[in-house]
């Protein structure tokens, strides 16, 4: 064999044996027979899972992992913003659901533009005029409405249960929160509050999620924090908005 042929050998074997150890120490995958629930949070995740061994359907599950997203995983479950869904039904039709952010009316084509014609940086991306209209919650209670089984109420107390009582904060959620300080300390009006919320934490460690256990419909009890007063909020924003909207496909 010559030199050249030998070594294409060599890599050949290199290569498969690199994949057969990446093979051997993936993870496996998981199964279930009933239903799974995937998210970014693990605390999102066990309240869609609870709300399946309480009966409800897929669709259910989806909208009270959503609200609890907006809540343990504010980065990216949001209600102020938007998503779309898509859903398959069990006798095979297809529905997608869009709700993603609107324009307000009062929107124009040059709001990020100076007087001259040129962008503002930042104008379109900090601030009031970089807010669309929020269809988060019109688009979950569109799905709910349509094709969930399950009350408002109780899809709703999870996300409600963790915003009163606080949960304990992960590596990378502390990490998001340290971001999103730097973010709020560049605005004085909720730079102020958040910093002395930062300066003042709570007493004590929040009870583990193991051993507080999620009602489904109970008012929550008022936090316990130092930073509990709900914020009053005041806006220069026109008041010509459009309403949170909607809409579903449906296939030919």
């Amino acid at each position: 064999m010559n030199p050249k042929t030998m070594r294409r050998a060599l890599a050949a074997l290199t290569l498969a044996a690199c994949s057969t150890a990446a093979l051997a120490a993936s993870v496996a995958p998981v199964a279930a027979e009933h239903g799974m629930v995937v998210t970014a949070q693990h605390l999102a995740t066990r309240v869609g899972v609870d709300v399946l061994k309480d009966g409800g359907n897929a669709v259910d599950a989806a909208v009270a992992v959503g609200y609890a997203l907006a809540v343990v995983y504010p980065a990216a479950g949001n209600l102020g913003g938007g998503g779309f869904m898509t859903i398959r039904l069990a006798d095979g039709r297809t529905r997608f659901i869009d709700f993603r952010e609107k324009a307000p009316l009062g929107a124009r084509a040059d709001m990020y533009l100076d007087a001259a014609g040129n962008l503002v940086p930042g104008l379109s991306t900090r601030g009031w005029l970089s807010a669309g209209v929020p269809g988060s919650v019109a688009g979950l209670e569109l799905a709910r409405e349509r094709y969930g089984t399950m009350k408002r109420a109780a899809l709703l107390a999870p996300a409600v249960h963790y915003a009163a009582q606080g949960f304990v904060l992960d590596a990378g959620d502390a990490a998001t929160f340290a971001v999103a300080t730097a973010d709020f300390r560049r605005d004085p009006a909720s730079g102020t509050s958040r910093a002395r919320c930062a300066a003042s934490p709570p007493t004590g460690r929040p009870a583990s999620t193991a051993e507080r256990p999620l009602p489904r419909s109970s008012p929550p009890a008022a936090p316990a924090t130092g930073c509990s007063r709900r914020p009053t909020w005041t806006s220069t924003a026109p008041s010509s908005v459009r309403r949170s909207s909607a809409t579903i496909a449906a296939p030919p």
